[in-house]
């Protein structure tokens, strides 16, 4: 993390800080004026959609949406992005208000930022058939719509060629493409028009993900019509017990109504990002991307303007609200980096000052002889 972006933080005093990140709470158009260009290698978010019925938590109407993103948002989220980096929105699609057909503003949405700079690198979906049958007019009284279960999530990119890596996102093998490697391909021209060389026989250690993400309770078994048994990634949204759930439930803590599951900032912070690189969501909601970037070992810092869903975020990272280590443990860490930053800057000027006084043929200050002494002690 660059200290011009490290200053910045500072500024807006973070709610609390872990070994990796910063969590701020705060509106993030404020933050976003005062980052510096290039310093962000993945925004990674998921801005409240423009759904037909208004949330607490606050969305934008069909209507007003992609010229609220757009014009408040667009120009600082390129800027701030390196020439290499990414943006990835989750945006859920909805249908118009009293009407059973769907609103086109997520896809006006995609061709607005693009023509603000962007390139649309990629589109991907996020299935997750653990939806609720909504609406519930055209799905379960009139039948006349099925399930809505399906998220676009635009990757969106700074340049054409982006940083990414889709070996790092391998999945499994399926039974059968082990048995095609051990027996190999037949070379040669399909029906399709494909041709199919010898270097598709190569062992690559997986298979390349597809961009449909698929999200469920956990099955992981699927019988198929020759009855091989796939393994599907099962990205739950509907859990209620995990550790942050649990959390939340000991503290009387009511869970952000729309925070994706960790799984899915995972698979693009793996594919999009490496070690050290920095990740930001500037609609940070329950936390899901500082703790997905932080168990992926990612610098990063969020931005939530509702202290209530900040505060709850801390039960992502830590066992409780209440303990002091909670809001020092970031800043222990932060004291004890800057310590041994301030000690090297020391040891460096007394090299200089010795190298000095050999040079110009001087004696060495008694003062240096003894620093030198305690260090070695």
């Amino acid at each position: 993390m660059k200290r011009a972006l490290r200053e910045t933080l500072k500024i807006f005093r973070p709610d609390f800080t872990t070994k990796y990140g910063h969590a701020l709470c705060d509106d993030s158009l404020k933050l976003l004026k005062k980052l510096p260009d290039n310093s962000v290698d993945l925004i990674m978010t998921s801005p409240p959609f423009a759904l037909a019925r208004p949330k607490k938590y606050g969305n934008e109407s069909q209507e007003s949406y992609v010229r609220w993103f757009v014009d408040k948002f667009a120009d600082d989220l390129l800027r701030i992005l390196k020439p290499t980096g990414s943006l990835v929105v989750d945006i859920g699609g909805s249908y118009k208000k009293g009407s059973p057909v769907r609103s086109l503003y997520h896809f006006e949405l995609a061709i607005e930022l693009v023509k603000k700079g962007f390139h649309l690198a990629q589109e991907f979906y996020w299935f997750n058939p653990a939806k609720m049958p909504a609406p519930v007019q055209w799905v379960n009284i009139e039948r006349i719509r099925v399930r809505d279960s399906i998220n676009p999530i635009w990757w969106f990119s700074k340049s054409e060629r982006p940083k990414a890596d889709n070996r790092r996102v391998l999945k499994p093998y399926t039974k059968s493409m082990e048995r095609l490697l051990k027996r190999g391909y037949n070379p040669g021209p399909r029906d399709s028009e494909h041709v199919v060389g010898h270097k598709w026989s190569i062992n690559n250690n997986g298979a390349i993900p597809e961009n449909l993400l698929i999200s469920a309770w956990p099955f992981s078994e699927e019988i198929i019509d020759d009855n091989e048994i796939h393994n599907i990634l099962a990205i739950s949204n509907t859990t209620s017990n995990d550790e942050y759930s649990r959390r939340c439930r000991k503290y009387k803590r009511h869970k952000h109504p729309a925070r994706f599951p960790l799984e899915l900032p995972s698979f693009f912070i793996n594919f999009l990002t490496e070690p050290g690189d920095v990740v930001f969501d500037p609609f940070g909601g329950s936390g899901s991307t500082g703790k997905a970037a932080e168990d992926l070992k990612r610098r990063w810092f969020t931005c939530e303007i509702d202290p209530y869903y900040v505060e709850t975020s801390r039960l992502r990272f830590f066992p409780t609200l209440k303990d002091k280590s909670v809001a020092k443990n970031g800043r222990k860490i932060y004291r004890k980096n800057r310590i041994k930053r301030s000690q090297k800057k020391s040891q460096l000027r007394i090299k200089r000052m010795i190298l000095k006084s050999i040079r110009n043929k001087q004696r060495i200050p008694k003062i240096i002889l003894l620093k030198t002494v305690k260090k070695q002690h």
